[in-house]
């Protein structure tokens, strides 16, 4: 994250009242807020330009994350020094954008589990010279760095290593990762009209999105009731 965005990232979690965990890497939950006995999961994001930048390789993983995130957005001057105003998004004011994204990539998605599931013993032997026992190198000169030393120790299905059928699950596994990479999309960006019409936070931003946030969950739970 360039330093810049870090510095935006952290204003607005100060100014929304919002914690962060001490540990949290770069690709976990942004910020959480404390609200009304729950944890509430936030994405962070900030624009100088009017459309919000989101994530490279954005693919099916953003997408199965982000469909129950909270947002801010926070809409900064042209210098990226000072804020104009910020908009909440609750998950629903997110679902028509995140959709659109999922239907763009989904065939490629239904192309990775189709070709995954046409892996055999057959492919294996083309891979590797026929073995009743694969190796953890065996296995890391098909998943490289996707696995970490734990997923490997996992996926162990023998004492000293891997079955057949065991490294065909992982050929399988490799082959939806490969074509997963190639269904991704750059940095698609949410468009400045997207916010149309939406609510500008200016002052009280902590107690703001609290009402807000109280709006939220209170139509959610008259919906649900109503569908029960």
């Amino acid at each position: 994250m360039p330093v810049q965005d870090d510095i935006r990232e952290r204003e607005l979690t100060q100014l929304f009242n919002l914690w962060v965990p001490e540990q949290r890497r770069r690709d976990e939950t942004d910020a959480f807020l404390r609200f009304a006995g729950q944890e509430l999961p936030f994405e962070l994001k900030s624009t100088t330009s009017g459309s919000v930048s989101t994530v490279r390789d954005f693919g099916p993983d953003h997408i199965a994350k982000w469909k129950n995130l909270h947002w801010i957005f926070g809409f900064y001057t042209s210098d990226g020094t000072r804020l104009l105003y910020c908009h909440y998004a609750s998950p629903a004011d997110m679902a028509p954008w995140i959709g659109k994204m999922e239907s763009y990539v989904r065939p490629d998605v239904v192309l990775a589990m189709e070709a995954s599931s046409s892996i055999t013993r057959d492919t294996l032997d083309a891979v590797f010279p026929e073995k009743e026992v694969y190796s953890q190198e065996d296995a890391k000169s098909i998943m490289k760095n996707q696995w970490k030393a734990d997923d490997y120790r996992t996926a162990q299905d023998l004492p000293q290593g891997y079955s057949p059928d065991r490294m065909v699950e992982i050929l399988k596994e490799r082959c939806r990762y490969v074509i997963r990479r190639g269904a991704t999309l750059n940095n698609p960006h949410i468009p400045k009209g997207y916010f149309a019409g939406w609510e500008k936070i200016t002052e009280d931003h902590a107690a703001k999105l609290r009402a807000l946030v109280q709006d939220y969950l209170s139509r959610a739970s008259a919906t649900d009731t109503a569908t029960a």
